[in-house]
């Protein structure tokens, strides 16, 4: 036999070798290494990897060092500058109209910033419309207070419906601060429009007569109220001075704000509402009601007013004291006494005297309570005052002394600590003018009535509402019988201040026309020099001529 020699080549067997079928050799693709096994890698292949592995990964590392340390201040500032920012998109704030659709508070829309600015109709609505304050922005320009706010009168009693809903505009920038690309995230939602029961011819011719008035005298300065005597709907409501609402929401000039501040007038001051002032003889219609109301005087009753009654003096019975009319009136009912404004008959219905019942404190309160003279009236506007009737309980807690039937016979006539505002006045005379009902004042047009009932008898209100039309006829409100397109039932008041009564409030109130009463009207000028002849009358005669011009159908 043959003997077989192995080359040194083939010293090993492979493994693959070792599986591999000889007989079906011929079936695989030896070309693709079908039908062996496959050659693992060898060390020297996964060092070069590895080797591949760190040379990338050093390369990156060096990349984002260079971005980091050489170049990161650079594009970092690239980046703050090239970003996309919300930036606000501002509501339209709502129109203020009157009630016949005239704009008294528009927008008018600044294109350097998109902000609305309001526009307000002046003069003689400031006080009553109030002012806004607008978005504020920092020092780098950016908004950190987005909101317009009001901040008095209507705009700010109605902030709510007025101010609507700021929206957000996405806003790409370049690093030169050139705009790239914007959207809209989310749609600014506007302010619904207000439609108010003012009716600004009223409220103008009224403004006229207080403003020219005032000035004239001078008063310090004056109120007015026109007022639907029915439904509660204030038609005109006016303060003078004023302040001017485009200069405080604009917020300047500085100089003229400034003068608002030091000007001993009260610019700021809402008169109709917020001012508290002695009313004077203007109480006595209301302490009539009372009186008829509680069977304290009969309508037909007549004493002899000789100027003054006298109260003997229990400490002094040689020297009574004497409490003074404006002037001896002579023989009157209480028709003639409330048209001729006499105190010496109310002295009597308020605290009584001689053979004649009066109401005593307590009542007296009480009807004065009752007519609204110490409530708000709950008008749609910020800070209204109450009114504020003196007792007994008051005067011992504060001067600790008792009351004495002097203090009795002061509050009867409106004088003393009595103070209220002329808003409650239009209140109390308008339920003396539809027969009892004490309405709630109101701003908005076309709201549903609100109101209650005063105990006093219809009988008892007439009897009131012609010692009224008597006044203009005959008594203290007579400059308003010749207009001859209208019959007014009117009062007038005088109250007394300073430490010599060297001024006065003037006063003067009604309703028209007298057989349906459908307004009720209030003015007061206010802090007079003591001696003028001229009260509020002379004010309402000019407002009832320029309202007829204006407004005719006032008056049909």
């Amino acid at each position: 036999m043959f003997g077989f020699r192995r080359t040194q080549r083939d010293s090993e067997i492979s493994p693959d070798e070792i599986f591999l079928d000889a007989s079906n050799l011929p079936d695989f693709n030896q070309s693709s290494l079908e039908g062996r096994l496959e050659k693992p890698l060898t060390r020297s292949s996964y060092l070069g990897i590895g080797l591949a592995v760190i040379l990338i990964f050093s390369a990156l590392v060096a990349q984002a060092a260079h971005l980091e340390i050489m170049k990161g201040a650079s594009y970092a500032k690239r980046s703050e500058q090239n970003l996309l920012r919300p930036e606000v998109l501002f509501a339209e704030r709502g129109a203020i109209l009157d009630r016949n659709g005239v704009p008294l508070v528009t927008n008018q829309t600044t294109p350097s910033d998109l902000l609305v600015r309001r526009i307000y109709k002046t003069p003689g609505l400031s006080n009553l419309l109030g002012y806004v304050s607008y978005p504020k922005k920092d020092s780098s320009g950016q908004y950190y207070d987005t909101e317009i706010k009001g901040l008095a009168g209507v705009e700010k009693s109605f902030n709510a419906q007025l101010a609507g809903t700021n929206g957000t505009l996405l806003v790409e920038k370049d690093a030169r601060g050139h705009v790239e690309s914007q959207g809209t995230s989310i749609p600014a939602k506007n302010g619904s429009d207000l439609t108010l029961s003012i009716d600004v011819r009223a409220q103008a011719a009224f403004y006229t007569a207080i403003q020219q008035f005032a000035d004239r005298i001078p008063f310090q300065g004056g109120s007015g109220i026109l007022m639907d005597v029915n439904t509660g709907e204030v038609r005109a409501l006016v303060s003078y001075p004023e302040y001017d609402s485009n200069v405080l929401s604009s917020g300047g000039p500085s100089s003229v704000i400034a003068g608002y501040a030091t000007d001993k007038r009260q610019v700021y001051l809402n008169r109709p509402v917020e001012g508290l002032y002695t009313p004077g003889s203007v109480v006595k219609p209301i302490e009539a009601s009372g009186a008829l109301a509680d069977g304290t005087i009969d309508p037909s009753k007549t004493i002899n007013d000789i100027g003054y009654i006298s109260v003997p003096n229990p400490y002094d019975p040689t020297h009574p004291t004497k409490f003074v009319d404006w002037k001896a009136i002579g023989v009157e009912d209480l028709r003639k006494a409330i048209a001729f404004s006499s105190d010496v008959y109310f002295y009597m219905v308020g605290g009584g005297f001689g053979g004649q019942k009066g109401l005593g404190i307590t009542r007296l309160a009480y009807w004065f309570q009752t007519f609204g003279f110490t409530s708000p009236t709950g008008i749609e506007l910020p800070g209204e005052a109450s009114g504020f009737i003196p007792t007994p309980a008051w005067k011992q807690t504060t001067y600790h002394q008792s009351w004495s039937i002097g203090d009795t016979y002061h509050t009867a006539i409106g004088q003393y600590a009595t103070q209220i505002t002329p808003l409650e006045e239009a209140r109390a005379i308008a339920a003396i003018a539809n027969g009892g009902k004490l309405v709630k004042p109101t701003l908005i047009k076309g709201g549903t009535p609100q109101g209650e009932s005063i105990a006093v008898s219809a009988q008892a209100l007439q009897v009131v509402r012609e010692g009224m039309r008597q006044g203009v006829q005959e008594g203290t409100s007579i400059g308003l019988n010749d207009l001859s397109f209208v019959n007014i039932a009117g009062k007038t008041g005088t109250a007394q201040l300073g430490f010599n009564n060297e001024f006065y409030n003037a006063w003067a109130v009604g309703f028209f026309p007298y057989e349906n009463p459908k307004y009720v009207y209030v003015v007061v000028m206010e802090h007079g020099p003591s001696g003028n002849a001229f009260g509020g009358i002379y004010a309402m005669h000019q407002f009832f001529q320029t309202l007829h011009q204006s407004a005719p159908d006032y008056f049909k």
